[in-house]
């Protein structure tokens, strides 16, 4: 895979990571939040974001 492809995954996941905080941040909102769907939320972020580390590595950063 070369660097384009690792480039656009990091920014897709980025989208992906800024999408699932609304989420948890509109869920907060309401007045009984489900904290399982927010926790499941909180763990897809997570691995996001190891996602995005792991391709950055890959690109050299």
């Amino acid at each position: 895979m070369g660097k384009k492809h690792h480039k656009k995954a990091i920014d897709s996941l980025t989208q992906r990571i800024i999408e699932h905080r609304e989420k948890i941040r509109l869920e907060l909102g309401k007045d009984f939040p489900d904290e399982g769907l927010i926790r499941h939320w909180e763990k897809e972020i997570r691995a996001f974001e190891k996602a995005i580390e792991q391709a950055r590595k890959r690109l050299g950063e």
